[in-house]
């Protein structure tokens, strides 16, 4: 089975079912594939072909989905862009792909007059939402008004490529992680086996797009659940959309949900439609949890997964969630057991599996992980192994079989549900005339789980200010990737061979904390 069947089949078992909300505006599943279809004809007729990478740059909107779609039923290859990364980052991302179209919405039409001249594969420019300002910019849905809804006339085989997901990698390289049209539809058959979805439904995204939340359109569309998107989140927006809506089905990251609990008005807004509470990418505060099972029930649903390996690897599920004897509270401390299709196992650093309760690498199997990275032959054999996918995520089984996440094989920072390598920080600091050494490590925080700390050895004779850093690396990387704080040393720890040791600037912050990721 591939995705392209499960757009078409959603459409044919539920024509008249409400598809796509957004912004008080709704359509239909047959008129989102009837949109997505005349767009899909309308790249295949400027000349892209089967297999050829599509780049988009857009915020959550209406058109989120039927672009999406309509790469898939094209057979073209999605290229997500993440909005919140830099120029350098998204060229990079175009560059290596070999993308020959960008897709944007006009809010990004400074971003991408500024890549133009550094793009070498790039030949078709295709705005959405509104006129172009520039003749090299070509208007997408004036193009496709004029093509026909039928399906396009492409044949899509299961190991077609779908899309390439970028990630961190582990020295902070932008990755990235190819799947099919097959692994795909994999992906959405594992959601829905492990999450309980049912005809009528409402599924709110307000993470974008580009992200998990992404991740959970098919399968709701496959089961004749509405997805509703907002642009964005902000706690009062959202609270106001699950009661006017009746959402069903949530997911959002920790720090988004400890927003929502701190809103002044809470508990004014009913939360009795709700039956999903979806959450992961980093770790949920103990006492966050309670409250949220105190205000909204126990409907709360932790995943694990990684793009390589994406939704859902663990769940825990709303039933391990209620708190009745130390075991249960231990539990959430876990990301839960693994889902049908998904195989689970800890390794030492010889590939040898240890007991329950042993401390090593997870390693896992299943049928929805990534084919590879996209040209990178060697990383891909040092990821995949005789079939198992090395996370690179270190933690332990217990004798139930849930996952408990402990630490990272690597330095990743996760801070607000997005990956941040210090490594990557760590290049620009460098670059900084005042900075002769730095390090960067994650250190806790209630709000964003983790938020970002340098550590910096100025050269002699210069001084700066903590200000004057954090507006360097903004300058440099995306927002979120800037150092919250800067301590300024006379030198940093180092092992007997001379290399830094983030640890050891890292360690004294979460001596307290439960989970140190």
């Amino acid at each position: 089975m591939h995705a392209r069947e499960l757009i078409q089949r959603g459409a044919k078992y539920y024509p008249n079912h409400t598809g796509v909300i957004f912004q008080g505006k709704s359509l239909t599943f047959e008129q989102v594939l009837r949109r997505s279809n005349k767009l899909a004809n309308a790249l295949l007729r400027m000349g892209l072909k089967k297999g050829d990478r599509v780049a988009s740059l857009l915020s959550n909107s209406l058109q989120s989905v039927e672009i999406d779609f309509a790469l898939l039923l094209s057979g073209l290859v999605r290229v997500p862009l993440n909005t919140r990364l830099s120029e350098n980052e998204h060229r990079h991302m175009i560059n290596e792909t070999d993308a020959k179209a960008i897709l944007f919405t006009e809010e990004f039409t400074d971003r991408v007059t500024a890549l133009k001249p550094t793009l070498s594969s790039v030949e078709h420019y295709c705005q959405l939402n509104s006129t172009p300002n520039h003749s090299w910019i070509l208007s997408l849905e004036e193009i496709a008004k004029n093509e026909t809804d039928d399906d396009p006339p492409i044949m899509v085989k299961e190991d077609d490529l779908a899309t390439i997901q970028y990630t961190s990698g582990t020295t902070g390289t932008l990755k990235a992680a190819v799947h099919t049209q097959e692994t795909w539809a994999a992906i959405c058959n594992n959601i829905l086996h492990a999450i309980r979805i049912e005809e009528g439904d409402v599924m709110l995204h307000a993470a974008p797009l580009t992200h998990a939340s992404g991740t959970l359109v098919l399968p709701h569309w496959i089961r004749g659940a509405a997805n509703a998107i907002l642009p964005r989140f902000t706690p009062r927006e959202f609270l106001e959309e699950v009661d006017k809506i009746k959402a069903t089905t949530l997911n959002l990251v920790p720090t988004m949900i400890i927003m929502l609990l701190n809103d002044p008005q809470v508990e004014q807004y009913s939360f009795s439609s709700v039956r999903n509470i979806i959450y992961g990418a980093s770790p949920m505060p103990r006492e966050a949890l309670r409250r949220g099972i105190k205000l909204w029930g126990a409907k709360f649903i932790q995943y694990y997964g990684q793009t390589e390996a994406p939704l859902i690897l663990t769940l825990l599920e709303a039933s391990d969630h209620i708190i009745d004897g130390i075991n249960a509270e231990q539990r959430l401390l876990s990301c839960g057991r693994a889902t049908p299709n998904v195989e689970i196992k800890i390794v030492d650093e010889n590939d040898n599996e240890v007991d329950a309760g042993n401390i090593g690498e997870i390693v896992v199997k299943t049928n929805q992980a990534m084919i590879g990275y996209w040209k990178a032959p060697e990383l891909t054999q040092e990821t995949i192994k005789h079939g198992w996918v090395y996370t690179r995520d270190m933690g332990y089984l217990d004798e139930q079989g849930y996952l408990y996440l402990v630490d990272r094989k690597s330095d990743m920072i996760i801070t607000g549900g997005f990956n941040v390598y210090p490594r990557e920080i760590e290049d620009i600091l460098y670059q900084h005339p005042a900075v002769l050494e730095a390090a960067v490590v994650g250190v806790p925080d209630e709000t964003w789980g983790e938020t970002i700390k340098a550590f910096v050895v100025l050269r002699e004779g210069f001084t700066v200010s903590e200000q004057d850093i954090i507006e360097y690396c903004k300058e440099h990387l995306a927002s979120y990737k800037k150092p919250k704080s800067v301590e300024f040393v006379d030198e940093l720890p180092k092992s007997p061979v001379g290399k830094v040791v983030r640890r050891w600037l890292r360690d004294p912050y979460w001596a307290k904390h439960e989970r140190k990721i």
